[in-house]
């Protein structure tokens, strides 16, 4: 099973961004945890991140044909990511998203996401773990055999 990793705009930053919503972790130490992670699943995971949205959709179209699902932190592009909404869509994969920050308690325009209707599933508010528990509910997704 091969998953998607993808994160958006920002997220190369964490470790130096707002300890308060994001936590103290940096995106290698997430990836090295979802890594672990990833052997008890028996999955194996692709990392990516840009800060913009085109090259994430250019990822998304190059890789998904080889993919089972995708775990993503749209980051900012959660809010107004219509073209990565249309890819991932596109893409006709499970899809999981992930937030660091609970994104239903922060400022008004945080609280929209373009991407869940297409998610089986989001997390968030959690941090790292966030990662981790969208990870197992996407790999059990995916195992149960379930389309979205």
């Amino acid at each position: 099973m091969k998953i998607l990793v993808i994160n958006g705009p920002n997220l190369n930053m964490l470790g130096r961004r707002d300890a308060e919503h994001y936590g103290t972790d940096t995106l290698p130490a997430i990836g090295r945890a979802l890594t672990e992670k990833s052997k008890s699943l028996g999955c194996e995971l692709t990392f990516f991140q840009s800060n913009h949205e085109g090259a994430i959709v250019d990822f998304i179209q190059g890789n998904a044909d080889e993919a089972d699902g995708i775990l993503i932190n749209p980051a900012a592009l959660t809010h107004y990511g219509y073209s990565l909404h249309d890819a991932l869509l596109d893409a006709g994969l499970p899809v999981v998203e992930v937030h660091l920050s609970d994104i239903k308690a922060r400022e008004k325009w945080r609280q929209i996401s373009v991407i869940a209707d297409i998610a089986v599933k989001q997390i968030s508010g959690l941090k790292k773990q966030s990662y981790i528990l969208g990870l197992e509910a996407l790999v059990e997704h995916i195992n149960s055999g379930e389309k979205k």
